[in-house]
């Protein structure tokens, strides 16, 4: 059997597209989950980066930030599959902004998006994982955000982020002690990522008339090996968690930052360079 096999395993995935051209992490584990023999079934809040998705892998694309959308979303992957094996919350948004900046409505936003989404889908799948034989896996995408200031005021997002990490941590060592580990949770963390959503960040944190090569450049001297990471570097994490190699693992988080999070960020020389 080869290494990290997922044949006929059934993923479930929210945020699977990419806003712009380019490899995002949804896209990315999607695709990377299909080629080990998964079957993807995936949604995204923006129609136009799932239709983009759909033409490497096949998905639908709903809110997940509703109720009745996740709970739409979750009946159509059982009706069509009748289980879900993988489960990935992948969905995710930032807005600048401290405690006295941020409005209410861009609070609540985040939280519905970046935390409440978690919380839906666990709520639907979990009990059907656990009464599979097989039991199943659920994989969280938080941001080292949720670890450490990175050098945006992001309150609401890096609040959300770190909210995803316990979440995660609790109902681990609830369904390991009712599932005798037959039902498995982690988180991933990534780091700063070069994917498509860095052209909207851009705009959001670097001013008015910001130049974004300088921008990517900024992130890439942030991190001690001199670049941001890829989708596909959180997606073969992402691969390792949810696989059977990994049947030991629960309640973890993997951190994919390129030493980020061990490092104090910039140094003089970092600085002189921009």
């Amino acid at each position: 059997m080869p290494i990290h096999d997922l044949s006929n395993k059934v993923v479930l995935l929210t945020g699977i597209g990419a806003v712009g051209e380019g490899w995002g992490n949804g896209t990315s584990i999607a695709t990377l989950f299909a080629r080990q023999g998964a079957v993807i079934f995936g949604c995204d809040i923006n129609p136009e980066a799932a239709q983009k998705a759909a033409k490497t892998i096949r998905n639908d694309d709903e809110d997940v930030t509703k109720a009745a959308a996740c709970k739409k979303f979750f009946d159509a992957c059982m009706s069509k599959h009748g289980r879900v094996d993988i489960l990935v919350n992948n969905v995710g948004r930032s807005e600048p902004g401290g405690p006295a900046e941020l409005s209410e409505q861009a609070w609540d936003a985040q939280m519905d998006v970046n935390l409440k989404s978690v919380y839906l889908m666990c709520h639907l799948v979990l009990p059907v994982m656990e009464k599979q034989s097989t039991g199943g896996c659920v994989l969280n995408v938080s941001s080292i955000a949720g670890m450490r200031y990175v050098g945006k005021p992001q309150v609401g997002y890096a609040a959300t982020k770190a909210a995803i990490i316990h979440f995660t941590k609790t109902t681990a060592v609830i369904y390991a002690q009712r599932t005798k580990g037959k039902v498995r949770l982690n988180t991933v963390v990534p780091g700063l990522v070069g994917t498509p959503l860095v052209s909207m960040l851009a705009k959001k944190y670097g001013g008015s008339g910001s130049d974004e090569a300088k921008y990517r450049r900024m992130r890439d001297l942030q991190v001690p090996t001199g670049k941001m990471g890829s989708g596909w570097d959180v997606a073969h994490a992402a691969l390792y968690l949810c696989s059977d190699e990994a049947g030991y693992v629960t309640g973890q988080e993997v951190v994919v930052d390129g030493g980020i999070t061990a490092s104090t960020g910039y140094t003089i020389d970092d600085l002189a360079k921009l």
